[in-house]
């Protein structure tokens, strides 16, 4: 039995503040074999590593991040609301992760969030690149975004997120997507027998080591995306030294 890759979602965010460095060194102290990150893009068209379109969660500034320079975005700080003032964490640029994750022999599973949807060209740079020796896949809830990327870099491995209105027998018509991201309560037989058919490798995010069908997964599941890395992990070494 092959051992699924583990992602840690924005790090291992159930152990520190998501999308951060220390969020991403306790991943890779847990054991992940990846880590899935967000990017929005800043007015500058510098590619930042955070989920929102905005600080306000993170940072208490209701600021746009498209409507934020690059600098801007850095001076906030970020974590929980007393702690941030003392000592927040500042947001990472693509490229410091990308370093980070290449330094530690790391996979990345980047999502592409809103800010990519009207992006200039000089954004879609990103996709130019080889990205050489590295297992990484981009992934978007926005089908147009991975369109583009396709035809910018039709070698970039891409992944279409769904929600439940995706309709899995259309996936064969999914050309700019290599793999489908979907959250676990869509791992049923028969959407991963459509999934098989259409040659979709597929991947679910919101696991949290409760799912027996970990244990044995279906051979199209390419990936784990969860909050809890150790626990996954923990799963697997028992199932593979059985």
């Amino acid at each position: 039995m092959s051992k699924v890759p583990v992602y840690a979602h924005r790090g291992a965010s159930a152990y520190a503040l998501e999308n951060s460095y220390p969020a991403f060194l306790k991943a890779k102290e847990l054991g992940a074999d990846g880590l899935e990150i967000d990017l929005q893009l800043t007015k500058d068209g510098v590619p930042i590593v955070t989920h929102d379109l905005d600080f306000w969660r993170l940072g208490g500034i209701p600021k746009r991040i498209p409507d934020l320079t690059y600098e801007e975005a850095r001076k906030i700080r970020l974590g929980r609301r007393f702690w941030r003032k003392i000592n927040g964490e500042k947001v990472l640029t693509f490229e410091e992760v990308l370093q980070f994750a290449i330094d530690h022999g790391l996979s990345l599973n980047v999502e592409l969030k809103q800010s990519f949807i009207n992006a200039p060209e000089s954004a879609y740079l990103l996709f130019k690149r080889s990205y050489e020796g590295l297992d990484i896949h981009f992934s978007s809830f926005h089908y147009e975004v991975l369109e583009k990327i396709k035809q910018v870099n039709p070698f970039l491995e891409t992944a279409f997120i769904g929600t439940k209105k995706l309709n899995w027998s259309e996936l064969p018509f999914l050309s700019a997507a290599d793999a489908i991201h979907m959250h676990k309560r869509h791992y049923k037989e028969e959407k991963l027998a459509l999934a098989t058919l259409a040659n979709k490798k597929v991947r679910f995010y919101g696991i949290d080591g409760s799912e027996t069908y970990i244990q044995n997964p279906d051979p199209i599941v390419a990936g784990w995306i969860t909050d809890y890395p150790d626990r996954i992990i923990k799963m697997q070494k028992g199932i593979l030294s059985s």
